[in-house]
């Protein structure tokens, strides 16, 4: 069976070998991927996946991976081996690298994909260089003296403007205030000093900056709204604004093309919009924190028959991808405009905001927000336009007020789900949260001590639903009595299967470990069997058998 892939990838490079591919080509290939993702180059594949085999010249894998650590700096450590598939094959494993690597002649190389599909290795030029290290975590770009500027180009008014926003949103820190304007340039690092004077960072122009000066100074702080309906474009404004003006500006548009809807919820009627403000809100923190302002590119903001689209320039930084989103350590590629942010007041102060945008959506029973089209190359987030499932919204309100404080992520997550599919395994949920086990099993067992969920069935065969209280609570009471009748049309049909397996012999320990239930219980299920006239006793005693009935 073939184990070499079909085609090549990012991560993926076939090189022929016929001829013995060239060794100073081989380390600018693998100078690439380790520059870029790292991944597997095989050695002896043509392009199209047609396997010729490795020249002899290239069989001794142990040379192969001292000649590649020999001719980069800092060596790459790649692990290489020969495997045999029609012909043999060198197969080497490439790290992705946690600095910037060059050849010992000096070439610095970074991978990409063609417009056709196909990977190259292209130059990586100085200027992409901050982007790479900064993906790693080894460089805050925010922090950065910004070229050019000085301190007069930071805005008086938007000074202020900074002051407001601390003093009335309830997450900004109040000591703030009383400091002077020096002070609290140092404090958020909106300067830094360079030969005894202070200049504007990154971050302090990208906050309060003059917008004429943004714009001249930093041609990729770019940000655009648009509002489609249909293919007409009711609104396209493109802006270089520093950020505090510019997001409460954009708070301001979403309000005009957010309608909203009320909810009976006791004597109250609340208003549930189509996309919650907190998700938005922490959409827009995210976008703006993570990008990569190295590369050319706006911050976009599309409203459009299908949703809202939130996407940045520059992928997930390193360590972070779709399936990891709830669960990685909150890290970012502009930690000093990011805490910026936090301590004015305008992100979360836990560095979780993603979990607000999930649960800006699951509280109301609406689709998961998606990033599946994020690239290596921008991040994409999609909150479908949904109507909200309101016995669901309110059964979360109401046992939020039970319980005197929000649901967790993972028990949000959960319910969802069980709404939407009604009745899942283990397995399911792990699948479809991307939670590891143990944080799972966790959050299910304290979601049926909590009546919230039940379960049925032991081991791999145990399953779970809503729990009766919730069933009750969005009048689907028949829905709940149809789940829970499942268990005891499944059970015998398990037995019968397992019986015809084994030539239609069945024995009270086989029902035991087949459905992990007790000995009285198996008992039950085979008289229930033998009055169905399904099976039938061969012998009894200690260890009686039963046949099938055909």
């Amino acid at each position: 069976m073939r184990t070499i892939p079909a085609n090549e990838s990012l991560d993926i490079e076939f090189k022929s070998d016929v001829k013995s591919y060239p060794d100073h080509e081989l380390i600018d290939e693998i100078v690439g991927m380790t520059n870029t993702v790292g991944g597997v180059l095989y050695l002896g594949v043509e392009d199209d996946g047609t396997i010729t085999g490795v020249n002899k010249k290239h069989k001794d894998a142990i040379g192969v991976t001292a000649l590649i650590a020999n001719n980069t700096v800092p060596p790459i450590a790649v692990r290489a081996e020969i495997i045999a598939e029609e012909k043999d094959v060198l197969k080497i494993e490439i790290p992705r690298s946690r600095g910037v690597i060059s050849t010992s002649s000096g070439k610095i190389l970074r991978r990409r994909l063609k417009i056709d599909g196909t990977p190259e290795v292209i130059p990586m030029y100085s200027y992409e260089i901050p982007s790479r290290l900064s993906e790693l975590g080894m460089l805050d770009f925010s922090a950065q003296p910004l070229a050019g500027a000085v301190l007069d180009d930071l805005d008086p008014n938007q000074r202020v403007r900074l002051r407001r926003i601390i003093q009335n949103r309830q997450g900004g820190e109040k000591t703030l205030l009383a400091l002077p304007d020096d002070e609290l340039n140092m404090a958020l690092r909106l300067v830094t000093e360079v030969a005894g004077k202070y200049v504007p960072t990154v971050a302090g122009m990208l906050l309060i900056g003059k917008e004429e000066r943004i714009s001249e100074l930093m041609p990729t702080a770019r940000s655009t709204f648009q509002v489609l309906e249909g293919t007409a474009v009711r609104m396209n404004e493109d802006s270089s604004k520093p950020l505090l003006e510019l997001f409460e500006n954009y708070e301001t548009y979403l309000k005009a093309w957010n309608p909203e809807r009320e909810m009976e919820y006791g004597l109250f009627r609340i208003p549930i919009p189509e996309f919650d403000w907190a998700a938005f809100r922490e959409g827009l923190v995210n976008a703006f924190c993570h990008r990569d302002y190295t590369m050319l590119g706006n911050v976009r903001v599309l409203i459009d028959d299908e949703g809202l689209v939130i996407s940045n320039p520059g992928g997930f930084i390193d360590g972070v991808n779709l399936k990891n989103l709830l669960t990685v350590d909150p890290h970012g590629r502009n930690p000093a405009l990011a805490d910026a942010m936090k301590r004015i007041g305008l992100a979360e102060k836990t560095g979780r905001g993603i979990d607000r945008i999930y649960e800006g959506s699951i509280v109301f029973g609406r689709p998961w927000p998606d990033y599946s089209e994020s690239t290596n190359r921008i991040v994409k987030l999609f909150i479908q336009r949904a109507k909200a499932d309101l016995p669901f919204a309110k059964l979360v309100a109401d046992e939020q007020n039970r319980q005197g404080k929000p649901l967790s992520i993972y028990t949000l997550m959960i319910l969802s789900l069980l709404n939407n599919e009604r009745r899942c395994n283990l397995e399911r949920i792990i699948e479809i949260t991307s939670l590891s086990e143990n944080k799972v099993r966790s959050a299910v067992e304290n979601m049926i001590e909590m009546g919230l969920i039940e379960a049925s069935g032991k081991g791999r065969n145990r399953s779970f639903i809503l729990g009766k209280k919730i069933y009750r609570e969005i009048n689907e009471t028949i829905q709940y009595v149809r789940q829970t009748g499942i268990d005891s049309i499944r059970d015998p049909e398990l037995v019968m299967k397992l019986a015809q397996t084994q030539n239609g012999i069945i024995t009270k320990q086989n029902i035991i470990d087949l459905l992990n239930i007790s000995p009285s219980q198996a008992y039950s299920l085979i008289k229930q069997l033998q009055k169905e006239n399904k099976i039938a006793l061969l012998y009894g005693g200690k260890y009686a058998k039963y046949k099938l009935i055909k």
